[in-house]
C-alpha cells in the first residue's frame, strides 16, 4: 500500500518499541521516513536514523531541520519518545518527577516547537497533508495502580495534544494522538523481567485488558499511520485508544464455577 508516498515524516523515539513500528508502517505506506533518537545505530534503510534527546531543545531543533532538509520537507511528525516511571504519589523523588515531565511531556513541546515552521509550509503546499500524532496512553484516562507519575505526564499529553489541535487547525495542521493500553514493548518486557513472578505479572496484565492480551507495537503503529495520512483529514482533536476495551468496556467476572 502507498497511501502516503510522497509525504516526508519525522518519529521520535523510532528506534525501537512503538516508534520502530510506526517508522516502518508509514515507510510501508510510501512515505520517506526520518527516525530521532538516543541510539539511532540500530535503524536501516528505508528509515533515515538521527542521534537527537528530546531534552535538548537546541539539538532537537538541529535534527528536525536536518531530517527536514534530507527528507525535502517535512508533512507528519510522531512525538513518541516517552520515558516510564513506577510508583505512587509517595515513591518518585522530585527529581524523577522533573525527568519524566521534561522527556514525555516538554520533548514533544521542543520537538514541535521545531517542527512547526515546516508542517506550515506543507500545509500550504499541499493542504491535508500536514499532521502531528502524539503517543499517549490508556494512564491518561483510566486509573492505573503504581502509575502515578507516568499517568501525571500522559494526562499532560492529553490536554496538550487537545490545546495544539485547537491552536493550529486553521493553519492546516491536524493534531491527534493514540492512548495504547499495556503493550508489549521493551520497556514493559524490562518491569515484568524486574517483577518477583513474571508470568504471574503479565497474566495479570493480560487480564486487565478485556481482550485478554497485550496490545502489539505493530496494531499502535497502524493506529498512528491512520492518524498521520489523508484518509484521517478530518480528524483532529482526538484521542484514539488502542487498548483493548480498557477504557471503555466494564465486563463481568467470568463464571468458573
Amino acid at each position: 500500500m502507498t497511501g502516503l508516498t510522497g509525504l516526508r515524516a519525522v518519529v521520535t523515539g523510532g528506534a525501537s518499541g512503538i516508534g520502530l513500528a510506526a517508522a516502518r508502517a508509514l515507510a510501508a505506506q510510501g512515505a520517506a521516513v526520518a527516525v530521532l533518537d538516543l541510539d539511532p545505530g540500530g535503524v536501516s534503510e528505508p528509515l533515515l536514523g538521527l542521534q537527537a534527546d528530546v531534552s535538548d531543545g537546541v539539538g532537537v531543533r538541529a535534527a528536525v531541520d536536518l531530517a527536514a532538509e534530507r527528507l525535502g520537507g517535512l508533512d507528519i511528525l510522531v512525538n513518541n519518545a516517552g520515558i516510564g516511571a513506577v510508583g505512587t504519589v509517595e515513591d518518585n523523588p522530585d527529581e524523577q518527577w522533573h525527568r519524566v515531565l521534561d522527556v514525555n511531556v516538554l520533548g514533544m513541546v521542543r520537538t514541535t516547537r521545531a517542527a512547526l515552521p515546516h508542517l506550515r509550509r506543507a500545509a500550504a503546499a499541499r493542504p491535508g497533508t500536514a499532521a502531528v500524532v502524539n503517543t499517549c496512553s490508556i494512564a491518561a484516562t483510566a486509573g492505573l495502580p503504581q502509575r502515578a507519575l507516568y499517568s501525571a505526564s500522559k494526562g499532560a499529553v492529553l490536554s496538550l495534544t487537545l490545546a495544539m489541535a485547537a491552536d493550529h487547525v486553521r493553519e492546516g495542521i491536524r493534531v491527534n494522538c493514540v492512548n495504547p493500553g499495556t503493550a508489549d514493548t521493551p520497556w514493559v518486557s524490562r518491569l515484568l523481567d524486574a517483577a518477583d513472578d513474571p508470568e504471574a505479572e503479565r497474566a495479570a496484565l493480560n487480564a486487565r485488558q478485556p481482550l485478554g492480551r497485550l496490545v502489539t507495537a505493530d496494531e499502535v503503529a497502524a493506529a498512528i499511520v491512520y492518524l498521520a495520512s489523508p484518509a484521517a483529514a478530518s480528524v483532529t482533536g482526538t484521542a484514539l485508544a488502542v487498548d483493548g476495551g480498557m477504557q471503555g468496556l466494564r465486563l463481568r467476572p467470568v463464571d468458573r464455577s
